[in-house]
């Protein structure tokens, strides 16, 4: 792995001993700093959908990105972007929240077609990386073997830019790319509602993926911060299993 995102992504990874990434889905400013701040020496990846927050503010960006470099995670802005080329530009670069400037990693749909990689590798900073959406964790969700294919193809175009994929398992490519997964629980199948969960060993071990993404899981619980270092040690369990065993 060439790009810069994938490389210091994997380098923090090895040095911090964690593939997880938490994702922190709050609606208050302090809040997400509080959980960010106490939970950041645990995870690799800080995972937010900012226009959640309902007090933003540039203040927020700037406690973000100190709390990264302390704590040495990177930032992705699960964004989604999923529009045509000229619209998601805009969205990535000209809104309120500013994206382009401060997130390591974004992600989008491949709904649209092939032109929003390119779309939004016109406008992001070389330091920049795209996870594509190859397939989701919820329930009756409509992305289907087919889509995942064709997203992987359009990405192994673009391995300058994009870096991986949010995904459920490890999909044949001609190029070597993160996988990042949602839907991991140690104590539940489902939430009760759509979403459908697996252990970090089925993620990592069974299924291929690097980085296993929490969120409620950890900050809803009792002791957030015991349950982060109870999430990061099971993912890289697995993920050192699963290495020993390719050797």
């Amino acid at each position: 792995m060439t790009h810069p995102v994938s490389k210091k992504l994997q380098a923090l990874i090895q040095q911090k001993k964690s593939n997880l990434a938490l994702s922190l889905d709050v609606t208050r400013k302090a809040e997400f700093l509080k959980w960010a701040d106490l939970l950041g020496p645990e995870i690799c990846i800080l995972k937010s959908h900012i226009d959640m927050i309902e007090d933003f503010d540039a203040d927020l960006i700037i406690q973000m990105q100190a709390l990264a470099q302390k704590h040495q995670f990177l930032l992705f802005e699960d964004r989604k972007f999923a529009d045509i080329g000229e619209t998601v530009k805009h969205q990535f670069s000209k809104c309120i929240f500013r994206t382009r400037d401060w997130a390591d990693i974004i992600n989008a749909h491949g709904v649209a077609g092939p032109g929003i990689i390119e779309s939004l590798q016109s406008v992001a900073r070389p330091d920049t990386g795209l996870l594509m959406i190859a397939q989701l964790s919820s329930k009756g969700n409509l992305l289907n073997p087919d889509l995942a294919k064709t997203v992987v193809s359009w990405a192994d175009q673009h391995p300058d830019f994009v870096i991986g994929f949010i995904a459920q398992q490890r999909l044949p490519s001609q190029h070597d790319f993160l996988y990042m997964t949602p839907g991991v629980h140690l104590d539940k199948t489902n939430d009760g509602k759509d979403q459908q969960y697996r252990t970090p060993e089925q993620a990592i071990g069974r299924d291929g993926c690097d980085i296993i993404i929490v969120g409620r899981a950890i900050y809803e619980g009792a002791n957030p911060l015991q349950q982060a270092q109870r999430y990061r040690q099971a993912g890289w369990a697995a993920l050192e299993k699963r290495q020993c065993a390719i050797a």
